[in-house]
């Protein structure tokens, strides 16, 4: 037993990235349409194109089920993106990347988000580790806007 614990320790310290580091979420301090078009609007004033949104609660609602509002904005640009695709192909699984608006089913707002720091650390990419905190500071600074 004593050997297991000492394994699954080894194991948890090797880890490249926490939980806490994969997505984040933050509440809305606004309504479910007014988060999503603030999202879009902090999304264009950034200079990224939105490439589509795909609205699951429409979804569901043509096959004849209900869910809470929740919306998936995929964006991007290239000069961003291009180098992770570049240095791991797989990585375009990523790619562009997108932001969640959703409600719960208590009629809070949330938006959540892939980090940059996650996908690299997900494919392995080597060399870009500022080019990542820096999109990840933009991804903040779009929540945060979206949501405050």
């Amino acid at each position: 037993m004593k050997y297991m614990w000492i394994v699954l320790s080894m194991l948890a310290i090797s880890l490249p990235v926490s939980a806490d580091d994969t997505m984040k979420t933050q509440a809305s301090k606004h309504g479910f349409q007014d988060t999503q078009s603030r999202l879009e609007a902090m999304l264009k004033e950034k200079g990224l194109t939105v490439f589509a949104k795909i609205d699951h609660s429409e979804g569901a609602q043509k096959v004849g089920l209900k869910m809470q509002p929740a919306t998936v904005t995929i964006f991007g640009n290239p000069k961003g993106g291009t180098p992770f695709m570049v240095a791991s192909p797989e990585s375009a699984i990523d790619f562009p990347l997108k932001a969640l608006v959703w409600e719960d089913a208590t009629g809070t707002v949330f938006m959540s988000y892939n980090t940059m720091t996650s996908i690299i650390a997900r494919h392995n990419i080597k060399g870009l580790d500022e080019l990542a905190k820096k999109m990840d500071g933009l991804q903040a600074a779009i929540a945060k806007a979206a949501t405050e």
